[in-house]
């Protein structure tokens, strides 16, 4: 099949962020298919192209894939208005290709939630079917967050039922996400369910470990890796490195790797509370990440206190550390802790206000600090949980098969044009 892959932030193997998509589109080549996977410029991606830009954009053969990267900066500090402009920019451009040319499928994966424009317009001139992969739900968590204007989420909203009623198929990363589709009107037969999987090849006991200058031999590193957002509440640890310090503990450093618009503050704030048992360290490709997380003895998952991320976030960054063979300590219940019971493999303190919150996120690393034993059984746990369930491979393979059905079913609704 000549499939249309459109994901705005995708980023292959040597960047610094997540690469679902990477995966995914090279087991649809690895089957024969012809995947074109267009993307715009994501902070922290590598696309793997080399060379400027001609008229916005650039293209290569690379591993397979038939990537076209359009000139269309984004990264997680910008404004509101520039990422609208940014969204708005690779729809226009996305559409142009999805009508352009002929494919079998289009396979629009989200967020930003308008990568469906482009999937409903070539449904609807052309008959293309399209596969709608929710990869957070939208508008849901915008609304959660109270982040945007009533009208801007309504439009979202109306978007979001026409790409979950209309698609061939639609694959949500965690159960909560397949209940909003449900709940917006997708077909049951239609919805699947696809979590991220963890990369064993690049995360694991056989990597060599690398430890930051400014951790002490004695000290176990405790790592959060990931965006610097407001919805990733990452005050709660700052809070908690706070009441750790208080208390003498000094067997425990926090790492928190990564950026976002809430960086800068974050340093500030530590700065100010005088921590010094964190360290701030820059993105770093997944490679140097898997070295790090080797050396490290504890992985942090967090977000802000939002009941609605229980069930509807599936971050990478946690099958990083099941991968990596780390207990992890998180903030998240529902599904996350669901994935931590099992083993056990980490720890996910009780629910709270702000106060409860850090003093079992301080209480829970100490914990681990302070009893290595435990700690290396967790870590095994979490290693043997990511082979049996979480496998990349396996969850690339059930994608693929998706792709099959969906391509195969036929539109809800004539084309205006002959294909």
């Amino acid at each position: 099949m000549r499939i249309l892959y459109l994901h705005q932030h995708y980023s292959g193997p040597q960047g610094a962020t997540a690469t679902r998509s990477h995966a995914m589109a090279t087991a649809l080549t690895r089957q024969g298919h012809h995947v074109t996977l267009l993307c715009g410029r994501y902070a922290g991606a590598v696309t793997g192209l080399i060379g400027g830009y001609n008229r916005g954009q650039r293209e290569g053969l690379l591993r397979g894939i038939r990537l076209v990267e359009l000139d269309i900066p984004y990264d997680n500090a910008m404004g509101l208005a520039a990422r609208a402009a940014a969204f708005a920019r690779y729809a226009v451009r996305a559409s142009r290709l999805a009508l352009s040319q002929r494919w079998d499928l289009v396979i629009a994966s989200s967020t930003p939630l308008t990568v469906a424009i482009p999937a409903l317009l070539a449904q609807r001139m052309r008959g293309t079917p399209f596969l709608f992969e929710i990869r957070d739900p939208w508008p849901e968590l915008p609304a959660a967050l109270s982040g945007l204007p009533g009208p801007v989420l309504a439009g979202m909203g109306r978007l979001a039922d026409a790409a979950c009623r209309r698609a061939g198929a639609v694959i949500a990363l965690s159960e909560g996400m397949a209940q909003t589709a449900l709940a917006r009107g997708a077909e049951p037969g239609r919805v699947h369910v696809v979590p991220n999987g963890c990369d064993l090849e690049l995360f694991g006991p056989h990597v060599a470990p690398w430890r930051p200058a400014e951790a002490a031999p004695w000290e176990a590193l405790a790592v959060y890796a990931g965006a610097h957002g407001r919805a990733n509440g990452l005050d709660q640890l700052l809070d908690a490195a706070g009441l750790l310090q208080a208390r003498d503990e000094r067997r425990l450093r926090l790492l928190l790797v990564g950026d976002g618009a809430e960086k800068p503050r974050l340093m500030a704030r530590a700065g100010e509370m005088g921590l010094a048992n964190v360290s701030f360290l820059d993105p770093m490709p997944k490679r140097q990440l898997a070295a790090l997380l080797a050396g490290c003895q504890i992985g942090v998952q967090c977000l802000a206190p939002v009941p609605e991320f229980a069930e509807w976030t599936a971050p990478n960054k946690l099958m990083d550390y099941l991968a990596a063979g780390l207990p992890v300590v998180s903030t998240l219940h529902g599904r996350a802790g669901r994935l931590l019971a099992e083993g056990p493999c980490g720890i996910a303190p009780p629910p709270g206000d702000a106060a409860t919150v850090a003093e079992g996120l301080a209480a829970s690393l100490a914990w681990l600090a302070g009893h290595p034993a435990q700690r290396a059984a967790m870590g095994r746990a979490a290693r043997d949980q990511a082979v049996r369930r979480w496998d990349r491979r396996l969850q690339a393979a059930r994608f693929a098969e998706i792709v099959r059905l969906a391509a195969a079913r036929p539109a809800t609704e004539t084309a205006l044009v002959p294909a």
